[in-house]
């Protein structure tokens, strides 16, 4: 039997998606299991055991319709058996639709339901505390007689990949016997990212409270952003920031990570892979973004979130994502840090440090 997962783009979404082939592998041990991604995604779930091989997607296949065309015949002639279209937009439909397998799912579209098989309504509300975006993708599965309520992703980080950023830590001035945090400092945009002067002062709490050590995720494209938030930080703050180490490479990010006792800052991927590696995280949710469907396990003193909409509810009053994302960056005025200080201080001393 041969099976292949589409999730196109976003290296949270891919991660997210992993979830899939745990479930999988348990119903279908035999079963070639692949996962056809974005190239780029790929260092979220290297050395995962469930999956067999991985189908790149790349910009030459996104950017043109030949291209894509020609990738979509070739997915054919691999004859799988079942196509579980995550992604779900045109360039997976394609894909889904010249593909010879038998069983296609995907989620409910009325322009793209006569290429499925099976078309899944999403849910819009849960009692689980996994999320939304991880209970509409465990519900691909039913079709199949998988029936899971919840599921956590995982990320596999190798002993060897350990003990390098171990070394390259220590041999740079960090003390792993003493607190060490990182914070994911910007977000993948600027309507995803809380305003510098904001993220300063809860920096400043977090050396406050705890005297860790500071790591920032950032890639050097972002160091004069970063720096920025360095800058609006306390002396006494700047002097707990170690600037200069920040993975080099998304596989650096992970083994860094694993070493941190909490990520705290902005929501996104790096939020997400934090809480596969099982690190404690504290996030700070984008003024627009649903964080009833990205908010993955959220669990009191494991994993914490704060959203402009827990404080002030009137400002959203029903209104959805689209509505509210051209405000985003109005909104994040009103996001104050004194909103959450008293609960981000709560998770901080449930950290033990």
């Amino acid at each position: 039997m041969k099976i292949l997962v589409i999730q196109q783009k976003m290296i949270g979404d891919v991660l997210t998606s992993s979830i899939l082939f745990e479930a999988l592998r348990a119903k279908y041990p035999n079963a070639q299991l692949d996962y056809l991604v974005n190239s780029h995604t790929v260092p979220v779930i290297e050395n995962n055991p469930n999956i067999d091989n991985l189908v790149l997607f790349t910009n030459e296949e996104e950017s043109s319709k030949l291209t894509l065309l020609k990738f979509a015949k070739k997915i054919k002639k691999q004859q799988y058996d079942v196509v579980i279209d995550v992604y779900s937009k045109l360039s997976s439909n394609l894909i889904t639709l010249f593909s010879a397998a038998k069983t296609k799912i995907s989620y409910y579209k009325s322009y793209s339901a006569f290429i499925y098989t099976h078309n899944i309504k999403r849910a819009t509300k849960t009692d689980e505390n996994c999320g939304l975006a991880i209970v509409n993708r465990l519900q691909l599965l039913k079709p199949l007689d998988i029936t899971i309520a919840s599921a956590k992703p995982k990320i596999y980080v190798t002993s060897e990949e350990l003990e390098t950023s171990k070394k390259f830590l220590t041999t740079n001035g960090i003390n792993l016997k003493k607190p060490l945090i990182m914070i994911s400092v910007l977000g993948s945009g600027d309507n995803k990212t809380y305003p510098f002067a904001y993220m300063a002062k809860v920096i400043d709490q977090i050396v406050a409270t705890t005297e860790a050590q500071i790591l920032f995720n950032y890639i050097p494209k972002q160091e004069k952003e970063a720096k920025a938030i360095f800058n609006l930080c306390k002396t006494e703050t700047q002097a707990r920031i170690y600037m200069h180490l920040f993975g080099k490479s998304l596989r650096d990010f992970l083994s860094l990570t694993a070493h941190c006792h909490a990520l705290i800052g902005n929501e996104g991927g790096a939020v997400n892979m934090a809480k596969a590696l099982n690190i404690k995280t504290f996030t700070i949710f984008s003024t627009w973004i649903d964080k009833d469907t990205w908010n993955i396990f959220e669990e009191e003193t494991i994993n914490e979130s704060v959203h402009l909409k827990d404080y002030k509810p009137e400002l959203y009053s029903g209104k959805t994502e689209k509505e509210m994302k051209p405000q985003a960056m109005e909104l994040y005025k009103k996001f104050t840090p004194d909103l959450f200080q008293q609960k981000l201080d709560a998770f901080l001393k449930s950290l033990n440090l």
